[in-house]
């Protein structure tokens, strides 16, 4: 008799410890489903002036988003170098991989991260080392969603060392005391 409840005892444990194991390994795989979905394909295309030392061959940063805080985050934009753009018309000059952030040049970049839902609205560079670099403007161009695809960010002066420096133009509004910007706060994980 002790033996049979025994016996039944281990077949409910082992039943409820396997319908529990596949409820968890099919939330773990559409957990995991939905984080693939989530990245999307960014060209960053940044312009460096032809002011004489505007040039760089520092570490750039960069780091951009919409105003729903989805931040992006690229610690070495310069590993992502695609190609070298011709500054007066859309046409790529050579595929061929250069030293970026030459002066009177335009750079492109290929950076993967998570999805936008909104136009960007912000975007900032850090350049870390000791040389000076002069950035002209900066836009991202979004593949899977060209509608989020920012406008042109200006800088046209030399940047400050190791500081993010940029724009953001998420969420302004005209009040009598002057623009009111809602302050992005970065890092904050979404709900």
């Amino acid at each position: 008799m002790m033996l049979r409840k025994f016996g039944t005892l281990i077949f409910v444990l082992s039943f409820t410890f396997l319908v529990s194991g596949k409820e968890v390994s099919i939330k773990a795989t559409s957990e995991s489903l939905s984080t693939k979905k989530e990245k999307c394909t960014y060209f960053v295309t940044i312009e460096t002036t032809c002011t004489k030392g505007a040039e760089t061959s520092n570490h750039v940063s960069l780091r951009f988003g919409d105003e729903n805080s989805n931040d992006i985050l690229v610690h070495h934009l310069n590993s992502k170098h695609v190609r070298r753009v011709d500054p007066l018309e859309p046409q790529v000059l050579d595929d061929i991989p250069r030293k970026p952030f030459q002066a009177c040049m335009m750079d492109q970049f290929q950076v993967t991260g998570q999805c936008v839902k909104s136009p960007i609205c912000y975007l900032y560079l850090k350049l870390a080392g000791n040389d000076d670099w002069r950035p002209g403007f900066a836009q991202v161009q979004v593949l899977e969603g060209p509608h989020f695809s920012s406008n042109a960010f200006y800088f046209r002066r030399y940047l400050p060392r190791r500081v993010w420096h940029g724009s953001d133009l998420c969420d302004t509004q005209v009040t009598p005391f002057g623009l009111k910007r809602k302050r992005n706060l970065f890092g904050r994980k979404a709900p």
